[in-house]
């Protein structure tokens, strides 16, 4: 999991967050919460401020859904990880901010951030950092834990479907990854804001195999504002790889990133998102539009 805020950039490895699943953080004067549900494959990133005070999570022990159910240690409320809602205690009704964040592999955050820093697995901690518990789970034709999820599921797609889970205003809409490994991008309107949704391999599965390190290519995603210089682009797949804009034939990477062309040099801005299972993002939000 990659955050980034203000020139600055951290990972935070699922081969740590399998065994620990919240890490409270200062990205220098941005407090987050780093967090990650392994049951339904959703890595969040949330500000840690709320209403004047910087919040301290841990977990419950508790699921719901089959999610990760996180509590605030200043009220000892509880917030649903998916959606970053209280759903019991003080703050009740009140929501986290999503902070924009990618999950990409090792190799393409060190090739985009040279400088950046990574989470240590000197955590203080005897775990098996690097081996996964769940070896199997997301296997595509498989469904969630039954003991866990007890919910109808969403039949317009397959439980474990992979899909990118973006919701802006009122409007839900999700992105199967199935169909994005096929076209490489997605261009849509949410709440009348023209967006891309980017697709690209060479990212594992940390729910495959024993070994995280060697779990199947499920590929890395971004999401973001496709207006650049008072003009709405359309992006499709580079030949060569990557992505580019027919409008200027500028070719962009997976972080947005103008790389050759007209628009060398700019960025687009990136929309806070979150990859999920289906059943998972489908139980929360049951009015979402699959996008197409």
């Amino acid at each position: 999991m990659v955050v980034e805020h203000e020139g600055a950039a951290r990972a935070y490895p699922l081969q740590i967050l399998l065994w620990h699943e919240i890490v409270n953080d200062n990205l220098g004067n941005l407090p987050i919460a780093v967090t990650f549900c392994p049951l339904c494959n959703t890595a969040l990133v949330f500000d840690r401020r709320h209403k004047g005070r910087v919040l301290d999570f841990g977990t419950t022990g508790r699921l719901r859904h089959s999610d990760l159910v996180m509590y605030d240690r200043l009220t000892e409320s509880w917030w649903q990880q998916a959606t970053g809602e209280a759903i019991v205690g003080a703050m009740a009704g009140d929501a986290l901010t999503l902070i924009e964040s990618q999950t990409m592999s090792w190799s393409d955050f060190r090739r985009a951030y040279p400088t950046g820093q990574v989470l240590s697995r000197k955590t203080g901690y005897d775990r098996p950092y690097g081996k996964n518990p769940y070896a199997g789970y997301d296997a595509p034709g498989g469904s969630p834990i039954a003991a866990f999820f007890k919910s109808k599921t969403d039949a317009r797609l397959p439980a474990m479907e992979r899909v990118v889970a973006v919701r802006l205003e009122r409007e839900a809409v999700a992105y199967p990854f199935s169909r994005l490994r096929s076209v490489g991008v997605m261009n849509d309107v949410i709440a009348r804001r023209p967006i891309a949704v980017f697709w690209a391999p060479g990212t594992a599965s940390a729910l495959d195999r024993t070994d995280v390190a060697s779990g199947r290519d499920v590929g890395a995603t971004g999401v973001f504002d496709r207006r650049v210089a008072n003009r709405t682009l359309t992006f499709e797949r580079a030949q060569d790889g990557g992505f580019r804009d027919r409008e200027t034939g500028t070719r962009w990477d997976l972080f947005g990133n103008g790389l050759t062309g007209p628009l060398r040099g700019r960025r687009l801005l990136r929309i806070p998102y979150g990859d999920f299972f289906w059943f998972a993002w489908a139980v929360f939000r049951p009015d979402t539009r699959i996008g197409r």
